[in-house]
């Protein structure tokens, strides 16, 4: 077991089983494409350990308050580490966590994306420590996200 994932089981933290898409809904990119020593990360919402999509669903502001959203974006993050195992093979093979672009459905008014984001940015920082976890973010409000997901996020990792 790599110390990445021994970490997240002494979190009592799962990864959750690929996404489960309602038909027809097809996706024709890959989850982590790899170039050279960087592996980038498609656009992930958060999902229960079967690959459903975890509620609750809506606008931050709206129908989730900060907490909620917070708690999305931690389950975002699981949701991309169980796509980097399947691809890399091995957590431990991310060397350094580069860019974080988190996204978050959010109602005319809302301006706490970046609270909602660090849900996400906490938890990296806590598996892979203050250096090969810090990463460049930005952290958006967007009108409306797929499936009324309320957190969608993508990143770059080196690799080794």
């Amino acid at each position: 077991m790599s110390k990445i994932e021994a970490k997240l089981e002494a979190m009592g933290l799962q990864l959750p089983a690929p996404m489960k898409l309602a038909k027809p809904m097809q996706l024709p990119f890959a989850w982590v494409r790899v170039h050279g020593k960087r592996a980038f990360i498609s656009g992930h919402g958060p999902l229960k350990p079967d690959g459903t999509l975890a509620h609750p669903l809506g606008k931050l502001g709206v129908e989730l308050a900060v907490d909620e959203g917070y708690a999305a974006a931690r389950l975002v993050a699981l949701s991309m580490l169980a796509s980097l195992k399947r691809e890399l093979g091995d957590l431990d093979r991310v060397t350094a966590w580069v860019r974080v672009f988190g996204m978050v459905n959010s109602a005319p008014g809302f301006n706490q994306q970046p609270a909602v984001i660090n849900g996400f940015s906490d938890l990296i920082l806590e598996l892979w420590g203050p250096e090969a976890g810090a990463h460049a973010r930005s952290a958006v409000g967007m009108a409306s996200l797929p499936m009324d997901i309320p957190v969608e996020i993508e990143a770059e990792v080196d690799i080794a």
